[in-house]
């Protein structure tokens, strides 16, 4: 049984994925609005005792180059503070492209993106879990 939680940190709003408990399928389950730290935690404290998780996977924003960028240290800095405040560790996967590649999805799908930026979050914090999942996988 496995219970980890993506998420797609932005300035904004943040993306939130489970998985089912066999680790196979990532989810899109909320997005939270980044209003503030306090808000996000306690959030984020609900959606970790309700699915029992025990590790956060965030997607981190390199650079189109493979750099860390500002948006990147930002995001840094911002899950130690989560990690911390939700005693969970954290675990980082590329995420370059994940909200085009989620639009993308999206579209195909005929679902209409332009209003629901949320839903564009959530979905990318899908693929960022499913990444990390097929990875982890693969590994064992």
């Amino acid at each position: 049984m496995i219970s980890v939680l993506g998420l797609d940190i932005g300035s904004k709003r943040i993306g939130v994925a489970g998985c089912d408990r066999t680790g196979l399928i990532a989810t899109g389950l909320t997005t939270i609005n980044n209003k503030s730290f306090v808000y996000v935690t306690e959030q984020l404290s609900q959606i970790v005792r309700q699915r029992e998780a025990t590790l956060l996977v965030v997607g981190l924003p390199y650079t189109m180059d493979g750099a860390k960028g500002t948006q990147a240290r930002r995001v840094q800095k911002f899950t130690k503070r989560l990690a911390k405040a939700l005693s969970l560790p954290v675990t980082y996967v590329d995420e370059r492209l994940t909200s085009v590649e989620a639009e993308q999805q999206l579209i195909a799908e005929r679902r209409p993106t332009v209003k629901d930026k949320g839903l564009i979050d959530r979905r990318a914090a899908a693929i960022i879990l499913q990444q990390w999942l097929d990875r982890s996988r693969s590994e064992l």
